[in-house]
């Protein structure tokens, strides 16, 4: 039952270098990467807001957000980072390498996530065949940016 998820997931990820090359033109036309994220993120705001118009669920109230814990408003950072930082280096990287260096870095962080179960995640120890998959990935990582 987990396909529809991993085929979700999968297409977010086709998307990406799509998207990386789209925002770096668009910080060219704009002369600046921090601003060419800005109207991604306003775009892409406004995608979701019509998409959460849609789902037809009440809107939480005030209250229940103001008791929501204090990091999980840091998603909307990490997003941010990660836009501005993709826009800023995909020029000089390329796709491919942009690509590898940025899920070496996300299965790097994984580990240490699924290690000490951080951000409500189910706590999963390091263990040698995640260490090895890391290895691997670092691999690619380096056959990726000298081929």
């Amino acid at each position: 039952m987990t396909w529809p998820y991993v085929l979700f997931a999968f297409a977010a990820g086709v998307a990406l270098p799509v998207q990386f090359g789209i925002n770096a033109q668009l910080a060219a036309w704009l002369h600046s990467p921090i601003r060419a994220a800005f109207v991604s993120f306003l775009a892409g705001a406004i995608i979701l807001g019509v998409a959460a118009a849609l789902v037809f669920k009440p809107l939480p109230s005030w209250n229940r957000l103001g008791h929501a814990p204090w990091w999980v408003w840091l998603g909307g950072a990490f997003g941010a980072f990660y836009v501005a930082g993709s826009i800023f280096a995909a020029p000089k990287l390329g796709a491919a390498a942009l690509i590898s260096v940025i899920v070496a870095g996300q299965a790097l962080s994984s580990l240490a996530v699924d290690q000490f179960g951080w951000v409500g995640f189910e706590q999963k120890p390091i263990t040698a065949g995640r260490i090895a998959g890391m290895l691997l990935v670092g691999a690619g990582v380096a056959l990726v940016r000298i081929f």
